[in-house]
């Protein structure tokens, strides 16, 4: 509260943006409506661009946590693969479709590959496995998908639209099951048994 105070009480000081990046997600929402333009012009504009971005990516996530329920019609979007090709989620119409939002940094997605890679081998053919990279570079993310020799999909995300922002990820590894028509069908956050057994069963 006292951060949050001094941020309002002292608007035009570059010194608030610092404050601010202490201050909680809620809290942030009013305070971005109070610095003066110099200030958000200023020497701290790198600071404060970035916690504005993050802080409306956020919200972004957040409403389209709402949207990503079973039935609803899964986000388009377009990422280009290893080859640099496009990908567009909707050229995989017609057949189950799983999302895999990982990364070579994140531990529990790089210890689920042994599972994920039975399940591609047990439903190839019959599910679609697409592993979207997010948050690595391009080098890391090459480097990971031929290190552990990873043989479905591979795409990545970067620029914008943000995917995983569409998709409401916040937590690493988020798998999304797409059914046929497009719709969501189930959604897994981590790595979970729950995963597989729904699979075994979707495929029965």
């Amino acid at each position: 509260k006292i951060k949050s105070d001094y941020v309002r009480q002292n608007p035009d000081k570059d010194v608030s943006v610092y404050v601010m990046s202490q201050l909680s997600r809620d809290q942030l929402g009013d305070a971005f409506n109070v610095l003066t333009d110099r200030v958000k012009e200023g020497m701290m504009a790198p600071l404060y661009q970035r916690m504005r971005e993050g802080y409306e990516k956020e919200l972004a996530r957040d409403k389209a946590k709402e949207a990503m329920k079973p039935g609803n019609l899964a986000p388009e979007f377009t990422l280009k693969d290893l080859d640099g090709k496009n990908l567009d989620l909707s050229s995989l119409r017609g057949k189950y479709v799983v999302l895999d939002f990982w990364g070579s940094w994140c531990g529990w997605c790089i210890k689920g590959i042994p599972e994920m890679k039975k399940a591609y081998e047990k439903y190839k053919g019959k599910i679609e496995f697409v592993g979207i990279d997010c948050n690595d570079t391009e080098d890391k993310w090459k480097k990971a998908v031929a290190e552990h020799q990873l043989p479905w999909i591979n795409v990545r995300n970067i620029g914008e639209p943000d995917v995983a922002v569409m998709y409401g990820v916040s937590g690493y590894p988020t798998k999304y099951v797409i059914d046929p028509e497009g719709k969501i069908a189930k959604q897994v956050v981590g790595e979970d048994p729950e995963f597989y057994m729904y699979l075994e069963a979707l495929m029965k």
